[in-house]
């Protein structure tokens, strides 16, 4: 079983010498701290946990600690402690052999105030989640869906203990790492909201439904999602407009991005029990964007949807280029009038149907079936596609 991370390790170390100061986003127990841990040996460099009493007794004076220093620092769960960015700030704006910082945190800038205003320009965020399917191997896909990527879960002995690691995540996740943001919501009632959104993954955003289920106000239910959207829990997929006669949905899709957590909080225990939940097809359409986004990475990605029922899971542009993904949950997937809709308004380069199968093959001549094991390889597959447009000539 491969759990590889070493592009995760070279994608961090680009980011070190571009930047003076580097920040690991994710959530909580994702691999953050094993990885930070990893390139602080091979840089030989100070390590802070600004959870340890006694590392934060070492940074009571942080201005003449930091400061002195000329190795790399590395400072876990920064959001701990806000006001060390300004002191980051100053710091690596000296003319004279500024320090450089590896800083970890498990919410996003937004939730996390001043962040991105102190270090404008002095910082490069990468983004870490658990254990994608290029890392784990394209033959434990259906481990991964099941359990999700947090790497305890998904390596735990059996699926019962998976099973108990996840409540317990949830269960600390709610009661101790929500307040350490200074946020004070019942943990009940946030757990009552995410529940919620379990049952709505995959389905267009509507607060007021929301909030009529809840018995709360509709900017009540909008702050409990933008909490859960910045600590990683949740994918706010925006929708793509552009200017067609068709009215189209402007509302984004809700997806839990751990299959393994959306699973626990719909009280699905192991694969059996998620083949036979209505709620499978979702699920697996969650979890494969999911792996494509991780595969791809695009600057920015999508969905289409249009009042009159077309819709394209997934649009994303590369170098110029527009691509769509559709997921289906089917061995055999056909050529929908959807897919046909989207390949012309939204002048597809190429359309992708991500499907459980084992083959590739071409459903049609912009159109080609693709298996979820081999979504790795979707790289090299834009990477081809770009070069045989290149070569077409051009008509006069």
């Amino acid at each position: 079983m491969s759990r590889d991370r070493s592009g995760r390790i070279g994608e961090i170390e680009a980011a070190l010498r571009r930047s003076p100061v580097t920040a690991i986003l994710g959530p909580r127990q994702c691999g953050k701290t094993t990885l930070a841990r990893q390139l602080a040996r091979r840089h030989g460099a100070v390590y802070f946990d600004l959870e340890s009493p006694g590392d934060l007794r070492r940074l009571e004076n942080p201005d003449l600690v930091l400061g002195r220093e000329r190795r790399l620092v590395v400072l876990d769960e920064i959001q701990t402690r806000p006001e060390l960015f300004n002191v980051l700030r100053v710091l690596v704006d000296r003319p004279s052999r500024p320090p450089r910082f590896l800083v970890l945190g498990s919410a996003s800038p937004s939730l996390v105030r001043g962040v991105s205003e102190t270090l404008a320009g002095r910082i490069q965020f990468v983004e870490l989640s658990g254990f994608d399917l290029r890392e784990a191997g394209a033959d434990s896909w259906q481990r991964l869906w099941t359990r999700g990527g947090f790497p305890r879960a998904y390596l735990a002995r059996t699926s019962e203990d998976s099973v108990r690691w996840r409540e317990g995540f949830i269960r600390t996740f709610l009661e101790r790492d929500i307040p350490q943001l200074g946020i004070t919501i019942p943990a009940a009632a946030l757990r009552r909201f995410w529940t919620m959104l379990a049952h709505y993954h995959g389905q267009t955003w509507n607060s007021s439904e929301l909030a009529r289920s809840m018995s709360l106000s509709d900017k009540t239910v909008r702050t409990y999602l933008d909490i859960l959207t910045g600590t990683f829990m949740v994918r706010q997929l925006q929708p793509w407009h552009q200017n067609l006669s068709k009215r189209q949905i402007k509302a984004p899709k809700i997806y839990l991005r751990d299959s393994g957590i959306l699973h626990s909080l719909l009280d699905l225990h192991d694969h059996r029990a998620l083949l036979g939940h209505p709620g499978v097809g979702a699920s697996w359409e969650g979890f494969a964007i999911e792996q494509v986004l991780a595969a791809v990475r695009p600057a920015e990605a999508y969905y289409w949807g249009t009042h009159g029922g077309a819709e394209l899971d997934l649009f994303f542009i590369v170098n110029g280029r527009r691509y769509g993904v559709e997921v289906k949950f089917s061995e055999a997937p056909a050529i929908t009038r959807s897919m046909r809709t989207a390949l012309d308004d939204l002048s597809l380069d190429h359309l992708w149907v991500v499907y459980p199968g084992r083959h590739r093959y071409p459903v049609d001549e912009r159109i080609t079936a693709w298996p979820l094991e081999a979504v790795g390889d979707l790289p090299a597959a834009l990477r081809l596609d770009g070069r045989k447009r290149k070569k077409k000539p051009s008509v006069t």
